[in-house]
């Protein structure tokens, strides 16, 4: 886990390096909505958000604040986020989730899969046993809920029945590498990425493999 004291340096690269990433995105004006992780707010997204948003995409905050872990109107929060995104141009929208926020997204997906674009997944522990991972004690303390028994219908290793896409890395250092790459039948395509588990929101390689995840999406 100490990998993920890198932090300040992936954002000092990415903001060097943010034009550039933005100029190799293929951004299409599609909605996308980025869920933050146990413990993170939408300002931890900040760079993601306005990285796709400058290469072309519409991104948007989940509005929610700090994620605290799951409540039993956590997915119809998030329904009322998505309608009221999809307001405009009635078009599906794409969830982009991270960690925690990446199980919100693939259980958002199978209670309304016809507002829904697609599903990444960045280091998303939906494969696998619960408990194997480095913050399930933690999400247990803030969330009030078992690890295994969310306070919402959750069926985590069922594919949801839209494109999913999963990022996943060796070195996360909180999630086991095979629990957020899954398996054949759980998504549709996982993509390594060489970063830690806060890189996957911080660093150009995290945020530049968002941007191939989206693009298998709309391939």
């Amino acid at each position: 886990m100490l990998g993920n004291l890198s932090v300040p340096f992936d954002l000092k690269r990415t903001r060097a390096q943010a034009a550039l990433l933005a100029g190799q995105m293929q951004g299409d004006g599609r909605n996308i909505l980025l869920i933050p992780g146990l413990m993170a707010s939408e300002q931890r997204m900040g760079w993601l958000r306005d990285i796709l948003n400058a290469a072309g995409y519409a991104a948007h905050d989940w509005g929610m604040g700090r994620n605290f872990g799951p409540k039993p109107d956590s997915l119809d929060k998030i329904d009322r986020r998505v309608d009221a995104i999809r307001k405009q141009t009635g078009a599906p929208v794409t969830l982009v989730g991270w960690s925690l926020g990446g199980l919100y997204a693939r259980e958002y997906a199978k209670f309304a899969a016809h507002k829904v674009g697609g599903v990444v997944t960045m280091g998303t522990p939906f494969s696998g046993d619960p408990r194997a991972n480095h913050a399930w004690r933690l999400y247990q303390l803030v969330s009030g809920s078992p690890v295994d028994r969310p306070p919402f219908p959750c069926t985590r290793e069922a594919k949801p029945p839209v494109p999913t896409v999963a990022l996943w890395s060796k070195r996360d250092g909180v999630i086991l590498p095979e629990c957020s790459r899954g398996r054949a039948g759980e998504r549709d395509k996982a993509i390594e990425v060489d970063c830690t588990h806060m890189g996957f929101a911080a660093s150009p390689e995290g945020i530049a493999a968002v941007g191939k995840a989206l693009d298998a999406l709309g391939a």
